[in-house]
């Protein structure tokens, strides 16, 4: 009888061996996969975006003529400031680019540099007003389309029809380019700009503010609230009571609730009945904080259970009341979970983007905000109407952007490591 088992045992255990060869088998090819489409993604990220930290620059020789700008050295700095430095650009590329008669021609010439040529002009003048009345050499910015010529995406021996770069627009290059007036440099104007509807001049400062805006509030009204609810829930609130439980049974749910009901919340509380401005940090970060209440109280309770009863029993027998057991002797034990679990909530709100667009955060920002009340936008919305604008100069630095928003999630993600890594007792 003993034999028979033996040799069905034995029998089965190939199979057995089989299975747990192709589970394996199975988890290393989606693992693999896995890796595979992450290194594809981070590959079309950073081959897109990796270009559009350096523009295109044409150099001029201009001749800051008193008559032509309509201002002297004496003059106001508001005078300055409104001077005809237009005109002393286009006198410089005709100078450059001779015997261009042509209207269409004379536009085309005109468009070879951004419009925020004039305005270098401008803050050249102004920073030294001596400047009027001499020549200078001075690198302007290009036209998007001339810089994208420049990093090669103009496909010149295509028809003239299906490109955006005209053929004597291409002999035009071709001179510069000989009289080396065309380089590249680092694309400062991507740090220190707000958006922008020209390529060249966008920038992602007004979002990068608004964001720091946005997630510091969001941190400080989150933060205290979600500890000192997780607190409560976990060491003073009454066990087996149904309103309790009620209330743990609804946070767990809101977790997995989708991030857009969080705005409609937002724009029907905070917006309609008590009238906050729209498309301020101050309203973005009351919705982050709703999203994010439930990650930071369950984290924070999952660190708080897990400091040993003993902790909690030797305070009681000294003498501590039970406020002073848990401040005293719990949180400080639980806060390196309590601060990886807010870490990662902050890393989680800092992507969201579905939230914000209902409470106006989706709108076009030029200036920079300068307090909790003004008009702002932040990293994911610039990306979400960076990657809905046709102009190739757009999809690069839409890339760009992402690159700047991820190495922000990843340096997030890492102090959570860290912070856990440092503090993490074990008993």
């Amino acid at each position: 009888m003993s034999t028979t088992i033996t040799e069905k045992v034995r029998a089965g255990l190939g199979k057995r061996y089989a299975r747990e060869k192709r589970f394996r088998a199975y988890g290393f090819i989606s693992i693999s996969l896995s890796l595979l489409f992450l290194v594809l993604l981070m590959v079309n990220i950073f081959s897109k975006g990796l270009p559009a930290f350096t523009s295109t620059y044409i150099k001029l020789d201009v001749t800051l003529d008193a008559q032509a700008l309509g201002v002297t050295a004496e003059s106001t700095p508001e005078q300055l400031r409104t001077a005809n430095y237009s005109s002393v650009i286009q006198n410089s590329l005709q100078n450059l680019i001779p015997n261009v008669e042509d209207r269409k021609e004379k536009k085309a010439l005109k468009s070879l540099v951004s419009g925020d040529a004039a305005y270098e002009l401008q803050r050249m003048v102004l920073a030294d007003p001596t400047l009027i009345g001499t020549n200078q050499s001075v690198w302007v910015l290009a036209d998007d389309d001339i810089d994208q010529f420049h990093k090669g995406y103009v496909d010149r021996t295509a028809p003239e029809a299906d490109r955006r770069i005209k053929d004597f627009q291409l002999t035009w290059l071709d001179k510069l380019e000989a009289e080396d007036r065309l380089t590249s440099k680092f694309n400062t104007t991507f740090f220190t700009n707000g958006d922008s509807r020209e390529p060249e001049q966008a920038g992602i400062l007004s979002a990068l503010m608004g964001s720091i805006y946005t997630m510091s509030l969001t941190l400080l009204f989150s933060f205290p609230i979600g500890v000192m609810a997780a607190i409560y829930l976990e060491e003073f609130a009454p066990k087996n009571n149904w309103f309790v439980d009620f209330i743990e049974v609804n946070i767990n749910n809101l977790a997995a609730v989708p991030s857009i009901i969080f705005g409609l919340l937002g724009l029907a509380i905070f917006i309609q009945i008590f009238g906050m401005p729209r498309s301020s940090a101050l309203v973005g970060s009351f919705v982050l904080t709703l999203l994010i209440l439930p990650t930071i109280i369950i984290a924070s309770r999952a660190a708080l259970k897990s400091v040993p009863p003993s902790i909690r029993e030797a305070a009681l027998g000294v003498g501590a009341s039970k406020t002073q057991s848990v401040f005293h002797h719990v949180v400080p034990l639980a806060m390196p979970g309590i601060l990886t679990g807010t870490i990662i909530g902050m890393a989680h709100a800092v992507g969201e983007s579905a939230p914000l667009l209902m409470v106006g955060m989706v709108a076009f920002i030029v200036d920079v905000p300068g307090g909790i009340t003004d008009p702002a936008t932040i990293l994911p919305v610039q990306i979400y109407l960076w990657a809905d604008s046709p102009e190739r100069a757009f999809t690069e630095r839409t890339s760009a952007a992402i690159i700047i928003l991820l190495a922000f999630m990843i340096t997030m993600n890492l102090l959570a490591i860290v912070l856990r890594k440092q503090f993490e007792r074990r008993w």
